[in-house]
This record gives C-alpha cells, sequence and structure tokens, in this order.
C-alpha cells in the first residue's frame, strides 16, 4: 500500500522517480503554482519556450510528461493542469487525481501542488489516492503498474500538526470512499443481498478490531426477521430472487454526540426491473444499484474512523430485484413498516419501497435529522446529467447538503418537491399510496414526494444519485472509470457540519 508523508522540501531538489508540479492557466501563459517556485527559478528564462514547447496550458485535466537534464533532481517531471484558481481545493483534489494516473509506473512520487493550507494538504491527498484507484479483482493478468510505494506531499505545512491531521483525516475519507467503489464495482453475482451483508460486516470488523478502535454497533436482519418487522416494502422486492433480502444497521454513538444523524441507503443489488422489466441494455450497470447503501456505510465508518461527536444510525436495505412466480405484480397491495399500503405500478420503481420501510425504521429511532442515498430515478440522471446529483427535503437541510457536496467537492443541485405531487402520490382507489404513476414528466419529484410520507415530519434530505454511482466514460480528475463512491465525502462532509453548527 502506497505510504504518503509531508515534507518541506524543495521540489527541485527533491529524490524521487518523479515529480509532480502544479500549472496555472492565465492570459499571460502557463506558469508553475507557488509550490514549484524552485523549478520555476532552476528552469529561469527557459522554461516559458519549454512549457510552449512541451504544449503545456494549465488547463484542468492537463498531464504532461518531461524528461529532465539537471534543473530537478528527478528523472521526469509532471505537469498537471489546476485552471485558473491554484486557490480552489476542487481543482488541486482533481489535479492531483489526473497526477496519480500520469506517473502509474512511478516507485516514488513528490507532489509540488499547493499545499499551503490544511485543507489543500487534505485535498492533494485524497485526489491522489483516488485518481489512483483501479479494481482488478477479476483481471486474469494483473497491469503491471501498481501504486507508488512512497509518496511525498511537499509542502511549507510539513511539520504543523494540522497538516498531520489534514493528510490523516484525507486518507480515512479516501478509505471510504474506496470501500464504496469496491463494492459497487462486485459483479452481482458476487453481491447478493446476503454476500453484501458479509461484506459490511468484514470492513465493520476491520475498522472495528485493536485498542482504540471506534466502537460500532452492527445488526444484521435476516428476510424471517424482516418479515416479523413489518417491512413489506423490503420482502415485496426481494420475494423474487433466490438471495433472499437482508438489512444492515450500523450504530455510531459517542458519548458526546450533540446531535443525532440517520443515514438511509438504498441497496439494491441488482435490478433486472421485476415483472416490468428493464429493456438488456439498460441492466448493464445495474450491479450499481445498490450505491446508496455501500455510501451510507462507508460513510459511518469513515465519521466514526474521524471520532466526529455525532450519533449515526445508519440503515441499509438490500433486496435483489428479479423475474419470477413470487415477484410482486403491478396491482398488488403493500404494507409498509409503518403501515401505510402502497399500490404497485411499476416494479421498476422498487428502490422507494426500500427506502420507505428504512426511513420508517430510522424515524423510530427519533432522529434529529434523516439523510438518505439512491440511484433513485433515471428522470434525474436525465435532468441533471451523470455529474451533478439531485437534493431535495426540508428547507432547513437542503442547504446544509448542498453547502456540505462543496466543501467535499461534489456537484449537487436543489430539485423541488411541487405541491402536486402530493395529489398525484395519493391518487391510488385501493391503496393509501400510489407507489407511481405514468405521467411523463417529474418522476425524480414524484419518487421524493413518495419518500417524504415516511420521514415522519422530521429534518429530512434526499439525494438522488442516479447515474453518478458508475462512470461510464474515461477517467477525469480523481474519478476513475467504473465506480465513483459519488456521495460518500457529501455524506461525512454533512455530518461534520451538524457536529460544527450543534457545538
Amino acid at each position: 500500500m502506497t505510504s504518503y508523508s509531508l515534507r518541506s522540501a524543495s521540489p527541485a531538489k527533491t529524490r524521487a522517480d518523479a515529480v509532480v508540479v502544479g500549472v496555472v492557466a492565465g492570459q499571460e501563459g502557463p506558469r508553475l503554482c507557488d509550490a514549484a517556485a524552485d523549478v520555476t527559478a532552476a528552469y529561469g528564462r527557459r522554461l516559458r519556450p519549454f512549457l510552449s514547447t512541451m504544449g503545456v496550458t494549465g488547463k484542468a485535466g492537463e498531464a504532461v510528461k518531461a524528461p529532465t537534464r539537471d534543473e530537478v533532481n528527478a528523472p521526469l517531471l509532471v505537469f498537471v493542469g489546476l485552471g485558473e484558481d491554484p486557490s480552489d481545493p476542487v481543482a488541486v483534489r482533481r489535479a492531483a487525481g489526473v497526477a496519480a494516473r500520469g506517473v502509474a509506473n512511478a516507485a516514488s512520487v513528490a507532489l509540488a501542488l499547493p499545499s499551503d493550507t490544511p485543507e489543500l494538504v487534505a485535498a492533494v491527498v485524497e485526489g491522489h489516492r483516488l485518481g489512483g484507484y483501479t479494481f482488478t479483482a477479476y483481471k486474469s493478468t494483473k497491469p503491471e503498474a501498481g501504486e507508488p510505494n512512497d509518496v511525498v506531499v511537499l509542502t511549507p505545512l510539513a511539520r504543523r500538526a494540522e497538516a498531520a491531521e489534514a493528510l490523516e483525516r484525507a486518507q480515512v475519507l479516501a478509505d471510504a470512499v474506496t470501500l464504496a467503489r469496491d463494492w459497487v464495482n462486485t459483479p452481482p453475482r458476487d453481491c447478493t443481498p446476503p454476500l453484501l451483508a458479509e461484506l459490511v460486516s468484514a470492513a465493520h470488523k476491520e475498522v472495528t478490531k485493536g485498542r482504540g478502535a471506534p466502537k460500532v454497533q452492527l445488526e444484521v436482519f435476516d428476510h424471517e426477521q424482516l418479515a416479523d418487522m413489518g417491512c413489506g416494502g423490503i420482502l415485496s422486492v426481494g420475494n423474487s430472487s433466490a438471495s433472499p433480502s437482508r438489512l444492515v444497521k450500523l450504530t455510531w454513538a459517542p458519548k458526546d454526540a450533540v446531535t443525532h444523524l440517520a443515514l438511509v441507503g438504498k441497496g439494491v443489488t441488482f435490478d433486472s426491473g421485476g415483472l416490468t422489466i428493464k429493456p438488456s441494455s439498460s441492466m448493464l450497470n445495474m450491479k450499481g444499484d445498490m450505491a446508496g447503501a455501500a455510501n451510507v456505510v462507508a460513510a459511518t465508518l469513515a465519521i466514526a474512523r474521524l471520532g466526529l461527536p455525532v450519533k449515526v444510525t445508519a440503515y441499509a436495505p438490500m433486496a435483489e430485484n428479479m423475474v419470477s412466480g413470487t415477484a410482486t405484480r403491478p396491482g398488488d397491495v403493500i404494507t409498509m413498516r409503518n403501515g401505510t399500503t402502497v399500490e404497485i405500478a411499476n416494479t421498476d420503481a422498487e428502490g422507494r419501497m426500500l427506502l420507505g420501510d428504512a426511513l420508517a425504521l430510522a424515524v423510530e429511532e427519533g432522529p434529529d435529522v434523516v439523510v438518505d442515498i439512491a440511484t433513485l430515478t433515471g428522470h434525474m440522471q436525465l435532468a441533471l446529467g451523470d455529474k451533478v446529483g439531485a437534493v431535495m427535503g426540508t428547507d432547513d437541510q437542503v442547504p446544509a447538503v448542498l453547502a456540505a457536496g462543496v466543501a467535499a467537492g461534489e456537484q449537487h443541485w436543489h430539485m423541488p418537491i411541487p405541491e402536486e405531487m402530493a395529489e398525484r402520490i395519493s391518487s391510488s382507489k385501493v391503496a393509501d399510496l400510489l407507489q407511481h404513476d405514468w405521467v411523463r414528466w417529474g418522476g425524480g419529484l414524484y419518487a421524493s414526494a413518495f419518500l417524504r410520507e415516511f420521514t415522519g415530519g422530521l429534518p429530512w434530505a434526499h439525494l438522488d444519485i442516479a447515474g453518478k454511482e458508475i462512470n461510464t466514460g474515461s477517467p477525469y480528475g480523481h474519478v476513475p472509470a467504473g465506480a465513483t463512491g459519488f456521495g460518500v465525502t457529501t455524506l461525512v462532509e454533512y455530518a461534520r457540519s451538524l457536529a460544527t453548527s450543534a457545538g
């Protein structure tokens, strides 16, 4: 595993296989960031024409390799673009991710990126860790390029306690995102509800073992227990599968907790659509339909490792939506955990059924605030694309979640829950709620209004991350191809903001 450390050494004199320097774009041409000032001095007047010859512009996403002679005490320089604002942690995080992929063969790397604040130190470490992520568990031939053994962040804060704390915090966040990515990348045959519950149990054991480890309670409820608990929503989805449903609950309850946060994440381990079956092309990435569950588990373990003074109860309902003789039918009426009856109209709108039960359970715990996250609706992917998540909920919580996303470097957008949605979800002739209707527009807003019925009137936010859980294109910034872990850092930052505001 790669070792990260801080050093105040000069980048031009640092011994490493590769030195990464940040480049700032500007109207007068590119320039090296302040962290690489001595590299600028070493090249002198030759730097500008050299950068021009190499095609370096400083634009975000750029990575240009250049061999060195006697200017730098390393055989390779890698210029990475920062854009126009080198003080922006988001830009630095993304540049560090690009750098990780640009020097995959180097055993030792020195990073001369903006790092003169603890926030920027964290951005460099987190970005480099996440940008270099690969998932090779199912590759018969492993790639020759591996992670570097040593990565040094060159920073003037190297001997400051707050910088060391920032590095440790970034490592915890990167671990959490990596954990969620690994689970989402795992093929659905190997990540059924029982197997995912086992993966969660193994991760919980790893985090809580040893002296001084955080104390996080783990409970796993099986199919029979869910039936006894009246979780008809979860079972209505999972009854069609040979792999029985599960519900995982994690509880982090520090003695100094200043507030109580409930987290709920959708865990559909594979979604065929059920009897309302999906087109075959739409099933390819349905292994990622459990990303919400992966995110809340990973975020809760990270919150515990960071020791945040926030009580967290996390619920991860898990089911596989398949087709069989026991599948739920359109027209069936399901009784949810809180006694609400729901008429099924579309078995491919299954996530809200899991979340409804889990939200009801969360509300019974009496939390101060509830947040759920799910790959819920294709409508939100159509509306916001594959890089921006949707946030809906009560007026007191949506701004806080959006602010947490900014701090985490993840993009979210506030979407409304119009008044008319209450009428639409109550339009069933035979039950309290209609699970889905066939009006073409506003499906994501309809789904959030449906979920609101299970929040007990508590402060609440709903994150719809459909399309953000798997990057089907090329890597960008600190995001690889495949599973992204989108949402994990937003949840952790949101918990941090609760601790700060309540404290």
